[in-house]
């Protein structure tokens, strides 16, 4: 099996957006509602969003796969707070789960918060997504707060703020 992790690039946009397409609809039905769903792709995932967000200094895009198929994806940004990155998006093919590309994906974000001198990783997951807070404590982030934010045409993102602390070693932990 061979896995490679690579910068997104604007070819790679399409397969991006059908894997958050097929993420979506089997993490969320049930926690949120279809409409909800809906509107969340089409605000987050249209092509030329990202290929906007691949031109950012500041937003990074990695995809992961496995003997050339995409297996999932991540996307970190900095934040407003000095010292303090998001991890933004993070998906992996239901296919695929429970394989340990998740865990790369995090380490990967790891990696590149450190090289860019943060101390703590943020993120934010829908309360009712336990298999994603299960996955995230298992990657050392722990709940900081709960939040519940307008989107705009009556939704709401009710999340929790996870936090993980950095160090130089934090990679791979």
């Amino acid at each position: 099996m061979e896995v490679s992790i690579s910068p997104v690039t604007a070819a790679d946009v399409e397969a991006i957006a059908t894997l958050a397409r097929l993420v979506w609809q089997d993490t969320y039905p049930g926690i949120i509602s279809q409409e909800q769903i809906d509107y969340m792709l089409a605000q987050r995932y249209q092509p030329p969003l990202l290929r906007e967000e691949l031109t950012s200094p500041h937003i990074w895009w990695d995809q992961l796969t496995v003997d050339g198929q995409l297996a999932g994806f991540v996307s970190c940004l900095l934040t407003a707070t000095a010292g303090e990155m998001k991890l933004d998006k993070l998906y992996v093919d239901p296919r695929r789960q429970r394989l340990g590309i998740g865990a790369r994906l995090v380490d990967q974000v790891v990696a590149r918060a450190l090289a860019a001198g943060c101390q703590t990783l943020i993120l934010a997951v829908n309360k009712g997504n336990e298999r994603a807070i299960a996955a995230y404590r298992k990657q050392g982030f722990a709940i900081r707060e709960s939040v519940c934010v307008d989107i705009g045409c009556g939704f709401v993102m009710d999340d929790f703020i996870m936090v993980r602390p950095l160090s130089a070693g934090a990679a791979g932990s």
